[in-house]
C-alpha cells in the first residue's frame, strides 16, 4: 500500500481503493501523453502512440477510447514498466460497462487492454498503445502543397511530427519545434486548462523534398541543457528537450507558515537499464525529513538513506564535485533497470525553508523556483490565496484547501511567488 500519513488524502480524486469498487467506479488516468507521426500526405492516415497511466486501485483493465468516424488498427500495446506486450482486443460500449468501465458510453468502441498486474493502491499500471488511425477530416490537404492537421485534443501533453519533407508554416497554439534525427519537424505543446484544445497546424512541402539528413552532433537520447544559454554566443549544439514528454511532476503541501515547512511528493521515470537509484539533492537553505519512496508500478516500498557531507562519496554516490560538510541528498534504491523497462517512483518528503516559505506580519510568503513542466502548490488549511505571480489554474482539494497548478512548457524554470491570509 502506498500512503504518506495524511497525505494520502490528497491523492483521492485520482484513486479508487480496492479491486471490487474499481469494477465499479469511473476508470481514473493520469500522465497522458500523445505522439502524432503523420502518414503520407492524402492518406487520412496518421500513426498514434499514447502513453497513460491507469490509476483505478484493482482495476485489472484498461479502456482507450477509440474516436468517432475514424478507422483504426491497433499495432501493439505494452507495459512500460517491463517492456513486454500485453493482451488487448476491441470491445463495444456494453462489454467495457460489464467489465471495470462503467461510464463507458453504451454506442462506444473500445481497446480494453488486459493490464500486467492489478493496478496497486496508490500506484499505476502505465501502458504505451500503438496504433493508426484513418481521419480525412483530421488530417488533409488543403492546396499548393499545404497539409493540415485540425483535431481536438483532450490531452494535455501532444506533439505531431510532420512527414519527412514538410515544413510547419502555421501552429494555432504555442508550440515547440525540434528537427528529429531522421529530418522529420516535431511541434509539441502542454495545455494549461481542462478542456480540449482545438489544435491545428499546418505543413508545405520544401522544394525538392531532399531525402533527410541526420542532423550534425544530434542523438536520440542526448539530454540538452536548459536556460537562457551564454549571453555572447549561440549555442550551437543545444538540442532542443520536449517538454510534454517530460512526466516529472512535483506537489507541495504547506504545513502552516509558523513552522516554514511543507510536505511534498515528486514523481520520476527511470528509463536508463542497470541505474539502480535516484538521488535528491536537497536545496541550499533546506532541510529534509521523513522521506518515503514507492514503486507505484507495483506498490512496494523502497530503501530510503539520507545522506550528509563525507557519508556521501563514502556510500559510493558521486555527485560530481566533492561534496561539502553541509550538502544533504536523499538516497532512493531499487533493483536495476532492465533492458527496454523503466520504473515509475513516487518519493514523499518533509521540507524545512525558513528562507522561501515565510511568514509576514499576517501574510505567508512563498517564493520557489520550480523547474518541472508540471507543479501544484496546496495552502496551508484555513488560508486563503492573496497573490500569486505567475499563472495557474485554481480549484479545491476535497478537504477544502486551495491548490494552484501551474504548467511550465518553457525549458527553464520559473520562479512561483504565492501571498496567503488566514480566513
Amino acid at each position: 500500500m502506498i500512503r504518506s500519513g495524511i497525505w494520502a488524502g490528497a491523492l483521492t480524486s485520482l484513486l479508487v481503493v480496492g479491486t471490487a469498487m474499481a469494477q465499479s467506479s469511473a476508470q481514473t488516468q493520469a500522465d497522458d501523453y500523445t505522439r502524432y507521426e503523420l502518414q503520407e500526405p492524402g492518406s487520412g492516415a496518421f500513426r498514434i502512440f499514447y502513453d497513460v497511466s491507469a490509476t483505478t486501485a484493482g482495476a485489472a483493465f484498461y479502456y482507450n477510447t477509440i474516436r468517432v468516424g475514424a478507422e483504426e488498427e491497433v499495432h501493439d500495446v505494452t507495459d512500460l514498466h517491463t517492456g513486454r506486450p500485453l493482451d488487448w482486443e476491441v470491445v463495444d460500449g456494453a462489454h467495457a460497462r460489464e467489465h471495470g468501465h462503467p461510464r463507458a458510453s453504451p454506442e462506444g468502441r473500445y481497446i480494453k487492454v488486459t493490464l500486467a498486474r492489478p493496478v496497486p493502491e496508490g500506484g499505476q499500471g502505465r501502458i504505451r498503445i500503438d496504433k493508426t488511425y484513418w481521419d480525412h477530416e483530421s488530417y488533409h490537404g488543403d492546396g499548393d502543397g499545404i497539409i493540415v492537421f485540425d483535431r481536438s485534443l483532450g490531452i494535455r501533453r501532444n506533439s505531431v511530427v510532420l512527414p519527412s519533407g514538410y515544413e510547419p508554416v502555421g501552429a494555432n497554439y504555442p508550440v515547440q519545434v525540434e528537427t528529429e534525427d531522421d529530418g522529420r519537424v516535431r511541434l509539441s505543446f502542454m495545455s494549461p486548462g481542462p478542456a480540449s484544445i482545438p489544435f491545428r497546424v499546418r505543413a508545405r512541402l520544401l522544394p525538392g523534398r531532399a531525402a533527410p539528413t541526420e542532423r550534425p552532433g544530434s542523438s536520440a537520447g542526448s539530454v540538452p541543457t536548459a536556460g537562457g544559454g551564454s549571453p555572447t554566443r549561440a549555442r550551437l549544439d543545444y538540442v532542443v528537450p520536449e517538454r510534454a514528454f517530460q512526466d516529472r511532476d512535483i506537489t507541495y503541501f504547506l504545513n502552516q507558515p509558523e513552522t516554514s515547512s511543507f510536505r511534498l511528493f515528486h514523481d520520476y521515470t527511470e528509463t536508463r537499464p542497470g541505474v539502480d537509484r535516484y538521488v535528491n539533492v536537497v536545496r541550499p537553505g533546506s532541510s529534509a525529513s521523513d522521506p518515503e519512496a514507492f514503486n507505484l508500478d507495483t506498490g512496494a516500498r523502497l530503501q530510503v538513506e539520507q545522506l550528509r557531507g563525507p557519508a556521501i562519496a563514502e556510500r559510493g554516490i558521486d555527485l560530481g564535485p566533492t561534496p561539502d560538510p553541509e550538502t544533504e541528498v536523499v538516497v532512493i534504491w531499487f533493483d536495476p533497470v532492465p533492458e527496454g523497462a523503466s520504473v515509475r517512483l513516487r518519493i514523499w518528503e518533509t521540507y524545512t525553508d525558513p528562507g522561501r516559505y515565510v511568514l509576514s506580519g499576517d501574510e505567508f510568503v512563498w517564493d520557489r523556483n520550480f523547474g518541472r513542466p508540471r507543479d501544484t502548490v496546496v495552502l496551508p488549511e484555513g488560508w486563503h490565496l492573496a497573490a500569486n505571480a505567475i499563472p495557474a489554474v485554481i480549484d479545491e482539494t476535497d478537504d477544502g484547501r486551495v491548490r494552484l497548478r501551474y504548467v511550465n512548457p518553457r525549458p527553464d524554470g520559473i520562479q512561483v511567488f504565492v501571498k496567503g491570509r488566514r480566513r
